[in-house]
């Protein structure tokens, strides 16, 4: 020991040995600071939190959002018990859902069947549209049997207000735009878009600053309201069961049931899990104090990294709500290495006294524990690396918190136990005949050759279903098919025209490059530009006077109908919408452009803001077709499906690729997901570089930095190869699943490599220091493993599909992280002889 370690161990005895009362007082006032700040911890899983800053896409996206008002709505699917759909019972409770619905302080308005136009109930003509006189269901002159039919059958009202068995309505609620938020967010992608572009002033970066807090005030604020005001539509549909069946759908409501599933999964099987280790612990060292301090030790370094939570302002998203639960895993680990040394030291060294005991197991296990620690950081490395803020505010939250867990748990942990009595020493038969240990250390002995070949077949199946993983991200399978929220998401999915929005874009050339370009291009014919003219309303300024060029029409018309022909694709709206209602209008004779011009000029506004605007830019040039995407659909490849569609467009409609553009959340979550593999999967090597450095610098030897990298490396590997046979999508919430491995595996790799060194230099036999290891320092492997696979194992009790896989895949990580630590690894040593004949690395 060289003398500033021997000047650390003698301060560090001293004041946590030596004054132990008031090392946890100092340690208590931190702990209470922390747990003031932790008031500020929140769990945030909008939209915003799912996409990449810096994605030119999302930079388009919010200029669409703005040019076409697009603003946040929820859709209440409703199924009369019984009754045809328009009978007047049924009708008489859309009306309760709608006034009900229309009171509530969030809501703009409320759209149902009963609000909108019936061109075909009984049929209207093409004058009597422009003249304005258009029926609604409640008026006398419609017939009912007509609207059934128009209303499940319309271009425009089929799957998006009726489904096409006319059995189900959809109740559409707009939902208020918050000014104060709007103006913020403005501001801020302004900011955003010159930070992008490298040209932002050092006053505007304050200013960016500035308004990211005041957005993320304004954030926790409207994610209580949206949550009140969704409990408050939820309360309304609760009154009017009895009428039907009722299902709330909406981007609004799956991340506000998302915070809903993550926060009750945190509350109850965080006590779950809780009880279990405390469980486990109980059964493995039948003591109370050892299992009293490991998860005291576990619950404040929680406490205490919510606190630094709160300090930071960093919120929890839906991809980094497991940061407890690892936590915890971390902290047990290292707790649960003191007392198997510890108790270890008590049979070596019965006569010593109970703080030099301490002190012991404390210089032992500190520098295996720190590196353990620091190799676990940098295997979160590969998060850090992502353009997504949440998942790298993950990266620092585990290496932060790995931190803490090191710090207070080498703290309290001593501390601790120098205020209870030395405890009576555990039964020496019953360590040393541990039979789990001691059999795979008979098994390596006997079958090393074997372990070895089973290895490098359990290598090539690895890396076989590595290479069928898939990246797919689908809100539906998030939850288990019993629940509600799944039922009321495939059926929206199925019968109102699908859940996932995606907005297709086709830029048109301006009337000035089209006549420059064509040069037998014709304008209007002098009557057809002087009928224009004339139209009422139509002024020279308006830009929509020329707008409806019959070519364009037709383009815009076939791409209509090419996105309705695709199987994945659900409710297409567009104006093509419009020009499919008008040929019924007009006697089947396609509207051209002098109809479309005079039906532009008196389409009353009310119909105007329903049928025109959201699909036409004058200003701009440009037709949007705002598409829904059937989530449920099996085998729906999304990454694929938007590939297809950008080639058809080009490829079969012979439009320009630059004048093609896709948007909106398909795009943007397809984005955040292709993002993150490469920086989860595909960064793989450079983790694997940053451990091979770590362990180089642990170790000082290649050869044994190369041994510790290929378990590690391998786990990570077998985690990811059972997901891709078991054919198990990656996406937001398991990509961090390759991180999570590494970083489990990690653990037991450094503590047994150190151990089997410390055994080594007594006698330099192999095979002996690999039983020695075993019988030591396996036992913590094993008791680790063990609690947190039982103790996890409760999460798959959970109604929430990536809760329920991550108990699995933690479970399935520490199980092979161990059997690999005790049979492949020790394998290597003995196979591979790393250390030299003085007994060193």
């Amino acid at each position: 020991m060289d003398d500033k370690e021997g000047r650390f161990t003698h301060w560090y005895t001293g004041w946590v040995l030596g004054r132990p009362i008031l090392t946890i007082a100092i340690l208590s006032l931190v702990i209470g600071l922390l747990i003031y700040q932790s008031r500020n911890f929140r769990i945030d899983a909008s939209t915003e939190t799912l996409l990449l800053e810096n994605d030119l896409d999302l930079r388009y996206a919010r200029e669409v959002y703005a040019r076409y008002g697009i603003q946040d709505f929820l859709l209440i699917a409703f199924t009369p018990k019984s009754g045809d759909l328009l009978d007047s019972a049924n009708l008489a409770t859309v009306t309760k859902l709608r006034d009900s619905l229309s009171q509530l302080e969030s809501v703009e308005s409320v759209l149902t069947i009963l609000d909108v136009p019936l061109l075909e109930s009984p049929p209207i003509s093409f004058k009597e549209l422009l003249k304005k006189e258009i029926p609604y269901l409640e008026s006398s002159r419609v017939d009912k049997k007509l609207a059934k039919k128009e209303l499940s059958g319309s271009p425009f009202y089929g799957d998006l207000l009726v489904s096409r068995d006319a059995i189900t309505t959809a109740i559409i609620v707009n939902l208020k735009i918050d000014p104060t938020y709007s103006e913020l967010t403005s501001a801020r992608n302004a900011l955003l878009n010159k930070k992008l572009d490298g040209a932002l002033s050092p006053s505007e970066y304050e200013e960016y600053a500035r308004l990211v807090d005041e957005i993320r005030t304004q954030q926790i604020s409207l994610n209580k309201q949206q949550h009140e005001n969704i409990e408050a539509v939820r309360a309304i549909m609760a009154a009017h069961r009895d009428s039907g069946q009722l299902y709330l759908g909406g981007v609004s409501m799956i991340a506000d049931d998302m915070i809903t599933y993550i926060k009750n999964d945190l509350r109850i099987f965080g006590l779950g899990v809780f009880l279990m280790l405390v469980l486990m612990l109980g059964l493995f060292f039948r003591s109370k104090r050892w299992v009293i301090l490991p998860m005291l030790c576990c619950f404040l370094s929680v406490i205490a990294m919510l606190g630094v939570l709160g300090t930071f302002g960093w919120d929890v998203t839906v991809i980094s709500s497991n940061f407890i639960s690892l936590q915890l895993i971390i902290t047990l680990a290292i707790s649960v290495h003191l007392i198997v040394r510890f108790r270890e030291y008590q049979l070596l060294l019965p006569e010593v006294d109970h703080r030099t005991l301490l002190s012991k197991t404390i210089q032992s296990k500190f520098i295996p524990c720190l590196f353990a620690v620091l190799t676990t950081i940098a295997g979160f490395t590969s998060l850090m690396l992502s353009n997504i803020k949440p998942v790298i505010h993950f990266g620092w939250m585990m290496s932060i918190g790995i931190l803490i867990s090191l710090a207070l748990t080498f703290v309290l942990f001593p501390a601790a136990a120098m205020l209870l009595k030395k405890p009576a020493p555990p039964s020496q038969g019953r360590l040393i005949n541990f039979s789990l240990t001691a059999f795979l250390g008979r098994l390596t002995e006997t079958y090393g050759t074997v372990i070895l070949i089973v290895t490098a077949l359990f290598t090539v199946v690895t890396i076989m279903g590595v290479s069928k993983l898939r990246v797919e991200n689908s809100f539906i399978d998030y939850f288990k098919q019993s629940t509600e929220i799944y039922q009321g998401m495939k059926i929206i999915d199925q019968k109102l025209g699908g859940t996932t929005p995606l907005d297709v874009i086709i830029q048109f050339e301006t009337f000035e490059e089209e006549k420059g370009e064509d040069e037998e291009f014709e304008e209007f014919p002098i009557e057809e530009d002087f009928f224009i003219n004339s139209i009422d309303g139509a002024s020279d300024d308006d830009p929509g006077k020329y707008w409806f060029m019959d070519h364009r029409l037709e383009i815009i018309e076939k791409v209509h109908d090419y996105l309705e022909t695709r199987p994945e694709i659900g409710k297409v709206l567009s104006l093509g919408t419009l020009l499919k209602i008008g040929r019924q209008l007009n006697n089947g004779k396609s509207l051209d452009s002098i109809d479309m011009a005079l039906l532009y000029s008196k389409l009353p506004e009310e119909y105007e803001e329903l049928l025109l605007s959201p699909y036409v830019s004058f200003e701009k040039n440009e037709a949007r077709f705002t598409v829904r995407i059937i989530d449920s659909l099996e085998g729906l490849q999304r990454n694929l499906l938007l590939e297809e569609i950008k080639h058809d467009l080009v490829q079969q409609l012979e439009l320009e690729e630059s004048k093609v553009t896709l948007s909106g959340a398909m795009v943007l979550y397809n984005n955040m997901l292709q993002s993150l593999f490469a920086s989860q999967i595909m960064t793989l090597g450079v983790v694997a570089l940053a451990l091979l450095i770590m362990f180089l610098f642990l170790f000082r030897s290649l050869k044994i930095a190369l041994i510790a990298l290929f378990p590690n490396l391998l786990s990570a590997g077998a985690v990811l190869g059972v997901m891709g046979w078991l054919d198990i999508p990656l996406d937001m919430m398991t990509i961090t699943i390759a991180a999570i491995s590494i970083g489990i595996a990690v653990d037991n790799t450094i503590h047994y490599i150190h151990r089997f060194r410390e055994e080594i230099e007594r006698d330099g036999d192999y095979y002996d220091s690999l039983h020695r290891a075993h019988n030591s320092v396996g036992y913590a492997m094993y008791y680790t493993s063990m609690i947190i696979i039982v103790g996890f194992s409760i999460l798959i009790l959970s109604n929430f599909w990536p809760t329920i896989y991550f108990g699995l895949f933690t479970g399935l990580a520490m199980l092979i992280a161990l059997i690999a630590s005790l049979t492949l690894l020790p394998q290597l040593l003995v196979w591979i002889k790393p250390f030299n004949s003085k007994n060193h690395a």
